[in-house]
């Protein structure tokens, strides 16, 4: 099979049941999707006005460089949805795609940062990603997700089981 297996944080919380998936049948136009995380629903962080996230993992084939399915793929699927970015990073937002790992890719350049530094500090994220790749060794580190991530938090997650269980079943995986 052709391409990098990268790993995509899909995430929103204005209206999100329906932008969500909206997003990944996006995706799944431009990267061979393999694979789906549960999806969690997390409070705004810091933004007690805000409503709550739904957060989950994407994995997908693609073929092209890392620069280019951020920018050219993520960032553009965000945009047909309706995402605006303003200086607020937090805002509340229709999806957000984060490009969170690259096959095995250390990049540390402007705009672009692999692997993503939220997947060990935020619980939603590592348990998302170690629900689809159990023994996955972060690039660059040589230590085991399972080992780095901050997990304090990951029992209070709380699994938006149904919105996970009908996107795989429309998305056939």
């Amino acid at each position: 099979m052709p391409g990098t297996v990268c790993h995509i944080s899909v995430a929103g919380n204005l209206d999100p049941e329906r932008q969500l998936p909206r997003a990944l049948d996006l995706l799944r136009e431009r990267a061979e999707l393999t694979g789906l995380s549960t999806f969690y629903r997390t409070a705004a962080l810091g933004r007690a006005d805000q409503p709550d996230y739904l957060n989950g993992v994407a994995r997908v084939r693609f073929d092209g460089d890392a620069r280019t399915l951020k920018f050219g793929v993520l960032r553009v699927i965000e945009n047909e949805l309706g995402r605006v970015r303003i200086a607020d990073r937090y805002a509340a937002r229709t999806v957000d795609l984060d490009l969170l790992l690259f096959g095995g890719e250390v990049v540390d350049e402007d705009g672009l940062v692999l692997p993503d530094p939220d997947l060990w500090r935020r619980p939603f994220l590592a348990a998302a990603v170690l629900e689809l790749e159990p023994e996955l060794v972060v690039p660059g580190t040589g230590r085991p997700l399972r080992e780095l991530a901050d997990m304090a938090g990951g029992a209070r997650l709380e699994p938006a089981r149904e919105f996970t269980r009908a996107t795989l079943e429309r998305l056939e995986l």
